[in-house]
């Protein structure tokens, strides 16, 4: 992200960030088909409002000129938020995604958009997740079949114009 962040800003490259929902007292009351992780969510209390997890980290947060849409409750960035409106309503087609968890949101999220017509690349080692299978499963076995391009950072940074306006990428963190 460190690399990453002042090359998308070089590039004039939108940022979207797309949050996973922060945790609230009752949120879940009266569920009849919570998954397994807003079961533990909801146990742990994680990402909850107001709580050092519940906040952007202060390097990596929104800046100036970022659009940060609403929270997903699951794993798809696209699912119940207003990611796809606002995609449309800037005519941005292609989206980079990069973020946490490989396996679960930026798969998804990667997943949904592909099948909403948006060209869709990831970047490898810009992403993580909780163990070695989730990233060999996002990267090796699942990402091949729907992304468009998968690059690594160096390979993305390379690619990036430096000093041209290009309206028509994204990038999710």
């Amino acid at each position: 992200m460190r690399k990453l962040i002042p090359a998308i800003q070089a590039a004039r490259i939108q940022v979207i960030i797309v949050p996973h929902h922060r945790w609230r007292e009752g949120d879940y009351v009266g569920w009849k088909h919570m998954n397994p992780t807003q079961v533990r969510a909801n146990q742990s209390q994680g990402f909850a409002a107001g709580s050092w997890g519940g906040e952007f980290h202060p390097e990596f947060g929104p800046r100036a000129g970022d659009v940060v849409v609403l929270e997903h409750w699951g794993q798809s960035g696209f699912a119940n938020t207003d990611l796809d409106a606002q995609l449309t309503q800037r005519g941005i087609e292609k989206i980079i995604l990069v973020g946490f968890v490989a396996n679960t949101c930026i798969e998804s999220t990667a997943r949904f958009g592909m099948e909403l017509g948006y060209h869709v690349t990831l970047i490898k080692d810009a992403t993580a997740a909780f163990d070695a299978e989730g990233m060999h499963a996002a990267h090796e076995i699942n990402g091949p079949r729907f992304a468009h391009a998968m690059l690594t950072l160096e390979e993305l940074l390379t690619l990036l114009p430096s000093h041209s306006r290009n309206e028509n990428q994204e990038v999710h963190r």
